[in-house]
């Protein structure tokens, strides 16, 4: 499901967007490496085809790196020597973790 911006937004609005969407990639990241391994340049196409998030280029390479640091990733080479990354079970149990506090923001702020 993709979100389409409305023409009248509001900056805490528009923050709250960027915060839950690009400045958290490293879930929307895990969740395309749970159905298939890919190289950085298909994580970003799924990105905007997903998601509906455009990142910039670099961007993508970035988080990869900060998450294969953390040990949220591993990564090997192909045989055409691109980096094909796949979550580790530490980068799924905090995956579910953000999921499930997600899911506590939405009942205790949104359901009363």
């Amino acid at each position: 499901m993709e979100y389409v911006e409305s023409s009248e937004t509001t900056r805490a609005f528009e923050r709250f967007v960027e915060k839950l969407t690009k400045e958290n990639l490293w879930i929307y990241i895990i969740r395309l490496l749970k159905e298939r391994p890919m190289y950085a340049y298909e994580v970003l196409k799924a990105l905007r085809e997903r998601f509906g998030i455009n990142p910039a280029t670099v961007t993508v390479y970035v988080v990869l790196y900060k998450m294969r640091r953390e040990g949220l990733v591993t990564c090997t080479r192909d045989e055409r020597g691109r980096v094909i990354y796949r979550p580790t079970e530490k980068g799924l149990m905090y995956w579910e973790k953000a999921k499930e506090f997600l899911q506590y923001i939405l009942k205790t702020v949104f359901e009363s």
